[in-house]
């Protein structure tokens, strides 16, 4: 009588030797071949970059747009991406601004399915005029451009790196207008989107420019652009070799120097020199003014907060004085 077997368990039987195949499923190991790359398989991410990259190059365009820039990294946005020697802008109303302003453009990318509004369209028609290629990308293509937390609306362009003024250039640009100087500088402010914060309030309240320091700041990128919701295109920023030799030779030429920090030794309502050709000076949240920058502005300007808080950053204080002086600008005109 046998043994019943265990569950599941197979029980072999002994085979003889036997014949081999001759060859007959050589053909089935050999399989199909080598694995296509993965630029020439069209549904992969590397293969609709190509084809985004030879419609740029038919329509007359140099670079690598939408592949990996060939080049080293700016070292200025600080998001881990790559990037070669031109700037993304993201963003329906930056984007649109940008071109309004005729900024020379490298190429516009466009989200595949892209809600088509008024701005939209009107960024296809520009681009269209001026010639400028328009590729149609995925959104993934668009997130990586963007950066880890850019906000790209389905819209990207690739700018050329931003052109600086010279802030005695851009001073005597203002006096040339007749108009009463009125001019942002920042000391230590590193956070992009802080510039751009400032950027636009400048543009907002009548400030005709910004001036960064060529060390330790922050420049104007993608992240300015983006912040600046446009402005960026509108307000020109002048790059100081050294802020603190810059602001004695703008107090020479008439200009009133005023810094903005908690411990200022006027308080921001009871400002006198608002109607004053003036440049405001803007210290980091965290450090404030520095020494060399505090002894060179002529006050020291406090903005009254709650005790609660402690402070606000650049971009909020920048915003307050820059209204305030406008308000007393016009009360006074």
């Amino acid at each position: 009588m046998s043994k019943p077997g265990r569950p599941g368990a197979s029980r072999g039987k002994k085979k003889g030797p036997t014949k081999g195949s001759g060859g007959q499923g050589r053909k089935s190991l050999e399989g199909k071949g080598p694995t296509p790359k993965a630029e020439d398989r069209a549904w992969h991410v590397a293969g609709k970059r190509k084809a985004a990259q030879e419609r740029y190059a038919a329509a007359g365009g140099k670079g690598r747009p939408g592949g990996r820039p060939s080049g080293s990294n700016s070292g200025r946005s600080g998001k881990g991406k790559a990037s070669d020697d031109t700037e993304t802008v993201t963003g329906r109303n930056s984007v649109l601004e940008a071109l309004r302003a005729r900024i020379p453009a490298v190429a516009l990318y466009v989200a595949q399915r892209v809600e088509m509004d008024d701005r939209v369209k009107e960024m296809l028609s520009i681009a269209t005029h001026r010639e400028i290629p328009v590729l149609e990308v995925t959104r993934p293509e668009l997130d990586r451009m963007a950066g880890f937390d850019g906000v790209h609306q389905g819209v990207a362009l690739k700018v050329p790196p931003y052109e600086y003024a010279h802030p005695q250039d851009l001073l005597e640009d203002i006096i040339e207008t007749g108009e009463t100087p009125l001019l942002v500088a920042l000391d230590g402010v590193t956070d992009p989107r802080n510039l751009g914060a400032i950027i636009r309030s400048t543009a907002a309240f009548g400030g005709q420019g910004v001036i960064v320091p060529q060390r330790r700041s922050a420049g104007v990128t993608s992240a300015a652009w983006k912040t600046s919701a446009g402005a960026a295109a509108r307000v020109p920023v002048a790059l100081a070799p050294n802020l603190t030799t810059t602001l004695k030779e703008f107090k020479k030429q008439g200009l009133f120097v005023l810094g903005l920090d908690g411990d200022g030794d006027v308080s921001l309502p009871a400002l006198e020199l608002a109607d004053r050709p003036v440049v405001v000076v803007v210290g980091s949240e965290g450090k404030g003014l520095s020494r060399l920058v505090t002894e060179t502005c002529d006050q020291v300007v406090s903005i009254p907060i709650s005790a609660s808080t402690e402070s606000l950053n650049a971009g909020i204080a920048a915003s307050v004085a820059l209204y305030q002086i406008a308000a007393l600008r016009a009360e006074r005109n």
